[in-house]
């Protein structure tokens, strides 16, 4: 999967997504440091372990770099930023049976408005696996060789 370079200063205006998913009973918000268990035990059922030890990074920083969707208290979807690598967003994933929903979305623009703040112009999608999602809700461009990227396996490649 190829690494993707998104313009983080044409990024679409997210408020009008989170009205609209808080009158569905979503909430996308940044998550707390207390809140590493459920977060990362909502990753490790629905995703991987890899995936859920990739994102303890980001609730160690300051701020924390990981957003969350919740309904009824409960994480049903997560995204992330600068966990990896500087300037890098993801992993992220929603719930199976919440997806279609426009969470993702907010979800992304929520992390990639994250990068932003922090002065970056530009973002770098890591191993993006949805690219065509990537390419129509943030115009995100493929970067031309770039993979296996980061997530080669750096113990054995030389």
């Amino acid at each position: 999967m190829p690494d993707l370079l998104v313009n983080l200063l044409k990024l679409p205006p997210l408020q009008p997504m989170l009205d609209e998913l808080n009158a569905t009973g979503v909430t996308v918000r940044r998550a707390q440091p207390f809140e590493i268990t459920p977060v990362r035990q909502f990753i490790e059922s629905n995703f991987s372990v890899a995936w859920a030890d990739e994102i303890s990074a980001g609730m160690a920083n300051k701020p924390v770099t990981v957003f969350i969707a919740t309904r009824n208290r409960a994480v049903i979807g997560f995204a992330v930023y600068e966990c990896t690598r500087k300037a890098f967003f993801g992993p992220a994933g929603v719930a199976s049976d919440e997806r279609g929903r426009g969470i993702g979305k907010a979800l992304l623009i929520a992390a990639l408005g994250g990068l932003r703040e922090l002065g970056y112009a530009y973002a770098i999608i890591g191993a993006a696996g949805p690219v065509e999602f990537y390419t129509e809700t943030v115009g995100a461009t493929i970067i031309p060789d770039s993979e296996p990227g980061i997530y080669t396996d750096l113990l054995t490649s030389q």
